[in-house]
């Protein structure tokens, strides 16, 4: 388990922040409008929560850094991850679970010219949320999850970066002995070889 705990971190991270911003694209609300309007007034996820696309694509840059980030940093990711993921969710959950006349009033607002809460509360007839307000909180959850998975099992990570040093780095470090090749590199820096 501990073997795969870095890649269930990464593939955690990536997949709620990738449905994240994907659900930022797609019409989360449908608003009727008391004014007799024909068609409902779409909202898509971006408007709703406008911090949706930037959290998301957060997640995902921080669940690509992760695979390849020292021990040091593997903590702090996690609970950037999980600030991250109570944030999304925190956003989200009021309109996954009953959509706000707030949530809409940018669009409606932009639609109709017509300005301020109440006005805007007065005009609409009725919200019906689509499929992607829950779908984004479950991928906020799962960010939350995967952000605390991160910071509970970064200790046990494999180390990382030993498989992309080259042999003569080993042995400098190590103070074995060098050659030739080494010792061009020590003068090409500056140094005196023959010390």
């Amino acid at each position: 388990m501990i073997a795969r705990a870095r890649l269930i971190g990464v593939v955690g991270l990536l997949i709620a922040g990738a449905t994240g911003l994907i659900s930022s694209t797609q019409t989360w609300l449908l608003v009727s409008l008391s004014d007799g309007a024909a068609e409902p007034l779409a909202v898509a996820g971006a408007s709703a929560v406008v911090l949706l696309a930037p959290l998301s694509l957060t997640a995902l840059a921080l669940g690509a850094a992760l695979s390849i980030v020292g021990r040091i940093l593997r903590p702090v990711f996690g609970v950037i991850g999980a600030v991250l993921g109570i944030a999304l969710a925190i956003l989200t959950a009021p309109i996954a679970i009953q959509a706000p006349v707030s949530a809409v009033s940018a669009e409606v607002a932009a639609v109709t010219g017509i300005r301020g809460e109440s006005a805007i509360a007065e005009l609409v007839a009725g919200i019906t949320a689509t499929t992607w307000p829950a779908i984004t909180l479950v991928a906020a959850v799962l960010m939350a999850a995967a952000g605390i998975w991160v910071l509970a099992t970064a200790r046990l990570w494999p180390e990382g970066g030993r498989r992309y040093q080259s042999e003569r780095a080993e042995r400098r470090r190590s103070g074995g002995p060098l050659d030739a090749i080494d010792s061009w590199d020590d003068l090409s820096r500056g140094g005196d070889p023959t010390t």
